[in-house]
């Protein structure tokens, strides 16, 4: 399975990448960006620490003891947690008003070859009609991120389905780091095909690209009732992977934390302004990976 084929690619596989990534053709519009505050920044901080709590083991999820992640949100209701943390991806979903779905990320090495490996083709997520009903032909997706969230698709959207009933709310918040980002953000399609009534908001953080052009606009026609924000660190170069040479595109939503740690909102999709990820990490080894993890607001990503 392409989950399990983990490992450091040659340093040529990144070099292609850089290569490719610089080759002429591929304009990017350089769009707005504006300040973030200190207090929109804060209300993030919850959220960064759901995401954290993803790595953490079930059994400390579905207890809520797994140290600073879970005591920065004391009164979390814990509902279902599972997932082996390698194909399955750790997840839990409490109640505070609002079902919290995370799920759990991967180590920057161990990311990189599912970004640059086989599994890489977009594919149609259409060819699945029992995830995906209704769906273009043309929204495509990473094929090995399609894998990994059919693996826990149809355990979440249980546990959502059973939680919105528990505790008679219809709201989800979809988070994420790293790999975990990126299933979340199929999720953010994904939930509302088969739950219309959810209100779903997701906020991810150091999201590789998910899809293609048609994906990005899908995923921004929808964003009146599906808000989408994507938050990367400094130099991370997970955010420009895989390359838009390929057919990949972000959607609109990007948060980018300067190297001054600032916040900035970057309007558009891939917007390649300097101070925002695209226009500040022109290739992949421009970038540096120890920013991948954080810190989002002093947070680092990890249990």
């Amino acid at each position: 399975m392409a989950l399990l084929r983990f490992g450091l690619h040659a340093i040529t596989t990144l070099l292609a990448f850089g290569a490719a990534l610089a080759a002429p053709g591929l304009l990017m519009k350089r769009q707005a960006v504006s300040s973030v505050s200190q207090s929109q920044i804060d209300s993030y901080t919850p959220i960064t620490h759901y995401a954290s709590a993803g790595y953490c083991q079930p059994s400390a999820t579905l207890a809520w003891n797994c140290g600073a992640n879970c005591q920065a949100n004391p009164s979390f209701h814990p509902v279902a947690s599972g997932g082996d943390g390698v194909v399955v991806q750790f997840w839990y979903d409490p109640n505070l008003k609002t079902v919290v779905v995370s799920i759990q990320g991967t180590q920057p090495s161990a990311i990189l070859p599912l970004l640059t490996d086989s599994d890489i083709q977009l594919t149609s997520l259409a060819l699945d009609p029992i995830l995906f009903p209704g769906l273009d032909l043309s929204i495509l997706a990473h094929q090995g991120f399609i894998s990994a969230h059919a693996m826990s698709a149809t355990d979440i959207l249980s546990a959502v389905q059973t939680t919105f009933s528990q505790f008679s709310t219809s709201r989800v918040l979809l988070t994420g780091h790293s790999l975990g980002a990126a299933i979340a953000l199929l999720h953010s399609v994904y939930i509302p095909l088969h739950i219309p009534s959810a209100q779903v908001t997701y906020v991810g953080y150091g999201l590789p690209r998910v899809g293609n052009q048609d994906f990005a606009d899908y995923v921004d026609a929808h964003a009146s009732v599906t808000p989408v924000t994507h938050i990367n660190n400094q130099e991370d170069p997970i955010p420009i992977l895989p390359g838009r040479f390929l057919g990949f595109h972000h959607p609109s939503g990007e948060i980018h934390i300067q190297d001054s740690l600032a916040w900035v909102a970057c309007a558009g999709q891939d917007n390649a302004n300097t101070e925002c990820i695209v226009g500040d990490v022109s290739n992949p080894l421009a970038g540096n990976l120890t920013d991948h993890d954080g810190p989002y607001n002093g947070i680092e990503m990890g249990c």
